[in-house]
C-alpha cells in the first residue's frame, strides 16, 4: 500500500482533508498524535470492469494517509520521530489560499508560496541534522576500522550534505543507485516526492488551471518530483454530505469532472509513478498497485508470494480490449489473450491472470 504523510501548518485545512479523505475507513492513532487512515483510488475501469463480471467483492487500490497536528509554523523536526511520517512514501503539503478573516493564518496573512518554501527549509535542515549526526558517528567508526561500505556511506552523505546546505532538497539529488540504495534507510524527509495542495477559496474554482501562478508557485513546483493539486475544502465537506447522484450534479454546476478528493488521491497516486493491474472474475475484481516498469513476476508477488515462487506464465489483455469483446473467453477467441513471460513489464490498465505451480 502507498503511504503519504500531509504536513502543513495550523489554519490551513489539512486535517479537515484528512477526515474527508479517509472517511470511508476508521483512522487509528499512532504515536506522537499522528493518525492514520485509508483511501480508495477512484479507477473507472475497475467500475466498468465490476459491471462487466458482477463479482462478489470489489477492492480498490488504496492509499494510506497520516496526519499530525499542525502547530503556528513550519516544523519538521517534530516528523522525525513519527513512524507514519518516516515510512512515508510521499509527503502531502497542504498550503492555504482562502480567505477567512474568522480563522486567522498563523503567519498573519495566506501566502501558500511562502509558506511551500518555509516547509521545504524546515525540511532540509531536519535532513542535515541527520546527515551530519551520521558524518561524525561516520568519521568516529572510519578511525577506529576502517571500512570501504562505511566509506561510501560517508562519500554519499557528503554530497548530501553539500546539497541541502545550499538549500536544494534531496528529491533533486541524483545519485547512482547504489549510493540511492545505501542511504534509503535513513528515510530522509526532503528525498520524499512533494504534493503539494492548494486549498482555495470557492470563487477561484473558475480560475482553478492558473491557480499554481497566481498564488505564486510556479517557480517552486519545477522542482524535481513535485506537482500541486487544488481543491476547496469548503466545498468538499459539502459534497461529502450529498448522495452519489446529487454530488455529481453539484460538481457539473460547479465545471468539475471529479471532486478535489479524488484528485488529491490521483495525484499522490501518480507522483509515486505507480500504474494499476487489475485481476477479475465472478469472485473478486481487484486493482493492484506496482511501481511501473515491474516485471510480471514481481507484480504476481503484490497478490501472493506463492505466485511469484511458482510462476509460469501471465495471461494478460487490455482492460479496454476486454470491456470491449465482453468476456475473456472471446478476447481469446480474438487472439487477444496473451502468454507473457515472467519478465514481461505489466502496463497500466492490465488484466492478469497468473498461471503458477503450488
Amino acid at each position: 500500500m502507498l503511504r503519504a504523510g500531509l504536513i502543513g501548518v495550523g489554519a490551513t485545512g489539512k486535517t479537515t482533508l484528512f477526515q474527508l479523505l479517509t472517511s470511508a475507513h476508521d483512522t487509528r492513532g499512532h504515536g506522537k498524535d499522528a493518525h492514520v487512515g485509508v483511501a480508495r483510488v477512484p479507477d473507472e475501469r475497475l467500475d466498468r470492469l465490476t459491471a462487466l463480471f458482477k463479482p462478489r467483492k470489489r477492492v480498490p487500490a488504496t492509499v494510506e494517509f497520516a496526519d499530525i497536528a499542525g502547530t503556528g509554523r513550519a516544523d519538521a523536526k517534530a516528523l522525525l520521530d513519527v513512524v507514519p511520517f518516516r515510512n512515508a512514501d510521499a509527503l502531502v503539503h497542504v498550503v492555504r489560499a482562502f480567505r477567512d478573516e474568522s480563522v486567522p493564518h498563523p503567519a498573519g496573512s495566506s501566502d501558500p508560496a511562502r509558506d511551500a518554501q518555509a516547509m521545504e527549509d524546515e525540511l532540509i535542515l531536519a535532513d542535515l541534522g541527520v546527515v551530519e549526526r551520521r558524518l561524525e558517528r561516520l568519521e568516529r567508526d572510519l578511525k577506529k576500522t576502517p571500512s570501504a561500505e562505511l566509506r561510501l556511506e560517508q562519500e554519499g552523505l557528503v554530497r548530501c550534505r553539500a546539497a541541502l546546505e545550499d538549500g536544494r532538497p534531496l528529491r533533486a539529488l541524483e545519485l547512482p543507485g547504489d549510493d540511492a540504495k545505501r542511504l534509503r534507510g535513513f528515510q530522509f524527509l526532503s528525498a520524499k516526492p512533494l504534493l503539494v495542495v492548494i486549498n482555495m477559496d470557492e470563487a477561484d474554482l473558475a480560475d482553478m488551471d492558473r491557480v499554481a501562478a497566481r498564488t505564486g508557485l510556479s517557480t517552486f513546483l519545477e522542482g524535481a518530483a513535485t506537482r500541486a493539486v487544488a481543491v476547496c475544502a469548503k466545498i468538499e465537506l459539502e459534497i461529502a454530505q450529498l448522495d452519489a447522484a446529487d454530488a455529481q450534479a453539484f460538481l457539473a454546476d460547479l465545471g468539475l469532472r471529479e471532486s478535489g478528493l479524488d484528485r488529491v488521491i490521483r495525484a499522490s497516486y501518480d507522483l509515486l509513478g505507480y500504474i494499476s493491474f487489475f485481476t477479475v472474475g465472478e469472485d473478486e475484481c481487484r486493482a493492484w498497485s506496482i511501481p511501473r516498469n515491474t516485471p510480471a513476476q514481481v507484480a504476481a508477488g503484490e497478490i501472493h508470494t506463492d505466485i511469484a515462487r511458482g510462476f509460469i506464465r501471465a495471461e494478460v489483455v487490455e482492460q479496454g480490449t476486454l470491456l470491449a469483446r465482453g468476456s475473456l473467453a472471446a478476447c481469446k477467441e480474438h487472439a487477444e489473450l496473451r502468454l507473457e513471460g515472467k519478465e514481461y513489464v505489466v502496463q497500466d490498465g492490465d488484466v492478469i491472470n497468473f498461471r503458477f505451480a503450488t
